[in-house]
């Protein structure tokens, strides 16, 4: 077997007890990223000085210095993250200038654990979109179903670690940006709970936006719910730059059993407030029964929390992007990134009119409610099962097809979009791994900080699929 396919928690086993050195999993690593990054495109920046770094980290070792938990560990980071000396072009080409005075917490975290960053990888511009394209890198391509999406924004990152193109990648989500790629491409995404994870979103000197502060998380990606564990202990280190990171506190008392799971297939309700297909349905009530066939209490319920959680994202996220970043996309975007971001806003306008003041802080006065009612719910059922999106992933280009299209998608979108406003943790992962098609996904939801709850249930789902091991990419249809 080669170094590369081994899974975080191997390769951090093999180098900290000296069977393999730093330098030889990142020469290992490198090597993979020149075999398939061609195809599927999901670095956009290599860093060929990583293997300095790996031989400093060797160094350090044969010392008998104190190392961290990823020692050597070949990671990725989104670029969309700033990176101190490299610039943040967040798929850009107007930004291809903004180079980073410093290294963004989530990222910094992962360094000095030991890790080794080899390279950053592809979003679309702005990193919002549910797709992974853009005139200034191209299109990330699906490793397991070349002509859909690999989802978005962190579609490289999962398409990289899907490859075995490092063990782990730093991403993040404001509505489903790590949980969505993730399971569109085989592998595992962890949205923690909002505070866990030290984090920054934006230039240095940026003032972000209030449902940026609110909703965006960062988070890891990694083929194995150990090696999104082992990413999270990493990356959730004190930083004083992110003032809301809070210690790890758990209710589920120890000793007290495996937590009631709800399964909610469909919020009800129809447009922005939510829908699903028969198929993400279906993988949805599989993932289930095999939660209940390991001792679980499973129970389907009917919870519309999530369906005005989803609805109350659109409005409070795109009333503020319009102020903040609309006519930053009009000034700089690409054509096709501007006519997803058109068709956007006419879907928003449909739905909500215009927006004035009193509505949107009402808003935001409603998601505390939400979130009042939301904790009350899971009291009776710690856990909360749904699909990762309501359809399947969807042919390339799908989202900027037209209105119609993308407010079909928007609707899909529901268990992305909720989660940020009800403020939990969740745990995208694939649920089918059909052998011509992309993967159909489903989502873990839990309580504020019991992250290891939806881990846990994480890996009976992971032990019924088999994952682990990189995919070589699919040949088909682009």
């Amino acid at each position: 077997m080669e170094i590369w396919q081994l899974t975080a928690t191997e390769v951090a086993g093999a180098v900290r007890t000296g069977v393999v050195s730093a330098e030889e999993v990142t020469r290992s690593a490198l090597d993979r990223v020149a075999a398939v990054n061609p195809a599927v495109n999901a670095l956009v920046e290599i860093r060929e000085e990583a293997i300095e770094e790996a031989r400093h980290a060797d160094e350090l070792r044969r010392r008998g210095e104190p190392v961290g938990t990823l020692h050597g560990l070949p990671v990725t980071s989104k670029m969309n993250t700033n990176v101190e000396g490299l610039p943040t072009t967040d798929a850009v080409a107007a930004y291809a200038d903004h180079v980073a005075p410093e290294t963004d917490p989530q990222v910094a975290s992962l360094l000095c654990a030991g890790a080794i960053l080899i390279g950053r990888t592809n979003c679309p511009p702005f990193a919002t979109r549910w797709t992974t394209e853009s005139d200034l890198y191209g299109a990330t391509i699906n490793p397991l179903a070349p002509g859909v999406t690999p989802g978005g924004s962190s579609g490289g990152a999962a398409a990289a670690v899907a490859t075995g193109m490092g063990v782990l990648a730093q991403g993040n989500d404001i509505g489903g940006s790590l949980r969505y790629p993730a399971a569109c491409c085989g592998v595992i995404g962890l949205r923690p709970s909002p505070g866990r994870i030290p984090g920054w979103a934006g230039p240095v000197a940026f003032d972000p936006p209030m449902a940026y502060q609110a909703f965006v998380e960062q988070g890891p990606i990694a083929r194995t719910v150990a090696d999104v564990r082992l990413g999270l202990t990493a990356m959730e280190a004190y930083d004083p730059r992110d003032p809301r990171a809070v210690a790890s506190v758990s209710r589920i008392p120890a000793g007290s059993g495996l937590p009631r799971v709800g399964v909610l297939t469909d919020p009800g309700g129809g447009g922005l407030r939510g829908s699903s297909t028969p198929a993400s349905v279906a993988a949805t009530r599989r993932a289930a029964a095999w939660l209940a066939e390991a001792g679980y209490e499973v129970e389907e319920v009917e919870q519309p929390i999530f369906g005005d959680a989803s609805r109350l994202w659109w409005e409070l996220a795109l009333t503020e992007f319009a102020i903040a970043v609309r006519a930053e996309v009009a000034r700089v975007g690409e054509p096709g990134y501007r006519r997803f971001f058109d068709y956007m806003y006419n879907v928003y306008e449909q739905e909500f009119g215009d927006v004035d003041l009193s509505q949107f802080v009402a808003g935001w006065a409603k998601r505390g409610r939400l979130r009042r009612e939301i904790s009350v719910f899971m009291d009776r059922y710690p856990l909360i099962l749904t699909p990762v999106s309501g359809e399947p992933p969807f042919p390339m280009g799908a989202d900027a097809e037209s209105v119609d299209r993308l407010a079909e998608i928007m609707s899909h979108q529901w268990p992305s979009m909720s989660v940020p406003t009800l403020g939990l943790p969740a745990l995208g992962m694939p649920a089918e791994l059909p052998a011509d098609a992309a993967p159909l996904g489903v989502q873990i939801v839990g309580r504020p900080f019991e992250d290891e709850a939806v881990l846990t249930a994480g890996e009976v789902v992971e032990a019924r699929l088999g994952l682990s091991r990189p995919v070589d990419p699919r040949q088909g249809d682009r």
